[in-house]
């Protein structure tokens, strides 16, 4: 299947960002992209990979022990 592109409208429609946003991870080359002619596309391999890089995951509690005395 072949790899799909999405303009830098459609990446933050998906991440529910502004336009700035994407933008601005291209111009510091955090995200993979490709240029075709004066437009910008990324493709939706690399976006979902962005968003499991910086996927936190939630920390477990502690269970404290109470000391016998």
């Amino acid at each position: 299947m072949a790899e799909r592109f999405l303009s830098v409208a459609q990446v933050a429609e998906r991440l529910g960002t502004t336009e700035r946003f994407p933008r601005r991870l291209v111009a510091e080359r955090r995200i993979t992209f490709v240029k075709v002619g004066r437009h910008v596309r990324i493709p939706e391999s690399a976006l979902v990979g962005f968003i499991a890089a910086n996927t936190v995951e939630p920390a477990r509690r502690r269970v404290r022990r109470l000391r016998a005395a």
